[in-house]
C-alpha cells in the first residue's frame, strides 16, 4: 500500500487504524459492487433492468414483454431485489417493481448509462 505519511506517522496506531478502516471500507464497497455485477450477469436480468428504465411494471407486464414465464421472471426479480437494484411494492394483489432510486439514468447522445454507484451500464436508446 502506498501512503504519503512519514515512517513515524505510519507507525502511529491511529494511522494504522485509518489504513485498516479504509481497506475494510474498500473491501465492503468491492463486495457490494461484485454483488450488483453478479446480479447483472444474466441476459434476462439485463433486459428486466432495461425495461424498468421506462417506469414501474408488474411481474405479469415484465413477463409478457420479455416473453418469459412468470416463475422465471419472478426468480430473476428476486435476484435483482436482493442485490439492491430494484424495489418492489404491493398494489392490490400485484407486486410492482421499479429500479432502485439510487440507480440513475444518464443520457448522452444515442446511449443511456445506468449509474449503479460502483459502475455504469451503457444501454443503447431505442
Amino acid at each position: 500500500m502506498i501512503t504519503n505519511n512519514s515512517p513515524a506517522e505510519q507507525s502511529h496506531p491511529l494511522s494504522q487504524q485509518k489504513t485498516a478502516n479504509s481497506v475494510a471500507k474498500d473491501r465492503l464497497q468491492s463486495e457490494l459492487c461484485a454483488e450488483k455485477l453478479r446480479a447483472l450477469g444474466d441476459p434476462t436480468r439485463i433486459r428486466i433492468v432495461d425495461l424498468l428504465r421506462d417506469g414501474e411494471k408488474s411481474v405479469t407486464e415484465i413477463s409478457e414483454h420479455l416473453g418469459e414465464e412468470i416463475v422465471n421472471v419472478s426468480h430473476h426479480l428476486g435476484i435483482l431485489f436482493h442485490a439492491g437494484l430494484v424495489e418492489k411494492s404491493k398494489q392490490g394483489r400485484f407486486v410492482i417493481y421499479s429500479l432502485h432510486p439510487e440507480i440513475t439514468p444518464i443520457s448522452r447522445g444515442k446511449t443511456q448509462h445506468l449509474d449503479f454507484g460502483c459502475c455504469r451500464l451503457e444501454v443503447p436508446k431505442g
